[in-house]
């Protein structure tokens, strides 16, 4: 009965949102994948997934294509993944942090510097390695698959009063995170008071003091205007968090097996489209933060990703599929260029 009525919401919203999240001249499949995105349309990672469905639909002969539905018209993250491990959703993007309570092995790829740079994420995700699968699979027994990974690239700290540079300059001060415990060990390690809360809230949080500000990549701190509380951009580069794209086991297995394989590699595709679409935006985006009269600081990373070593080891020595993930990461830092 709650499935039935969760399905009824999804469908009462779907109804009212309309199809508008596509330009006129999209491709529309005989089958429309609804997939969920917390940010705006705008966002690089929606555009991704407006070239998904146009792919797919080719790849397909029309089978299938794909409908984003953006600014959490359909819930927040957790709430779109739920509807997802039980099929009343289609798909969803989400954060690594989302999917951390249902697969602990993925607070691997989300760990604080483990990362030498965006190109060596990207190679990653890339790699089609067998730990990457082994990780990958962790989350099929509780209802999703998932697809493939992005990055918006480096998250930063982000203040309200003062500019913060350095471990000592972040003490006491609360900063907002994503629900997770590697997020919240990982402001702790550095300094500050890690305080999950939703996205939607942090604005006027910051705004009413409850927080000191918060931290994310570039892209989404312009798009979400939180220059307007927050002035001050620290780059201190402590985290280049993952977001995945997962698709409900029922629809995925509803799919015949060459469309699956269609999916799958238009999804692989779309990861080297992702990550040069974000690198193309973050510059405009900072100088758009500029002429919004926002301050940019460099920040001791050195001190930072000291404080962070040990939650390092302690993650990559928790399972064997979080041992080999972070085997992976390091044996491409040598070929990352």
């Amino acid at each position: 009965m709650k499935k039935l009525i969760a399905m009824l919401l999804v469908l009462v919203m779907v109804v009212a949102l309309g199809t508008t999240a596509f330009a006129d001249d999209a491709k529309v499949g005989e089958r429309v994948l609804q997939v969920a995105f917390n940010q705006t349309i705008t966002n690089p990672e929606a555009q991704t997934l407006q070239w998904i469905s146009d792919q797919l639909y080719d790849a397909t002969e029309g089978r299938y294509s794909m409908e984003v539905f953006p600014d959490a018209s359909l819930g927040d993250q957790a709430q779109t993944l739920e509807m997802v491990t039980t099929g009343i959703l289609d798909m969803s993007l989400v954060g690594n942090a989302i999917i951390e309570p249902y697969s602990p092995d993925f607070a691997i790829v989300a760990t604080p510097y483990i990362y030498d740079s965006i190109e060596h994420q990207q190679k990653v995700f890339e790699s089609d390695a067998d730990a990457l699968h082994a990780l990958y699979a962790t989350t099929e027994e509780h209802g999703f698959t998932v697809l493939c990974t992005y990055s918006l690239g480096a998250r930063n700290l982000y203040t309200s009063k003062a500019p913060v540079t350095n471990p000592d300059e972040l003490k006491g001060l609360k900063i907002r995170v994503m629900d997770s415990p590697t997020s919240i060990n990982m402001m702790n390690a550095m300094g500050g008071v890690g305080t999950p809360m939703p996205q939607g809230d942090v604005y006027s949080a910051i705004q009413t003091g409850t927080l000191d500000g918060a931290e994310n990549n570039i892209i989404t701190y312009v798009d979400l205007v939180q220059y307007e509380v927050a002035p001050y951009y620290n780059y201190s580069g402590h985290l280049l968090l993952p977001d995945e794209l997962v698709i409900s086991n029922e629809v995925l297995e509803s799919m015949s097996e060459e469309d699956q394989a269609a999916l799958r590699k238009v999804c692989n595709e779309s990861i080297p489209y992702c990550f040069a679409k974000c690198d193309e935006l973050r510059s405009d985006y900072q100088a758009k933060a500029e002429e919004m009269g926002v301050t940019f600081s460099e920040c001791d990373i050195p001190a930072f990703q000291a404080k962070c070593q040990d939650l390092i080891q302690e993650v990559a020595g928790r399972t064997e599929v979080t041992q080999g993930m972070y085997d992976l990461i390091m044996s491409l830092r040598e070929t990352a260029e």
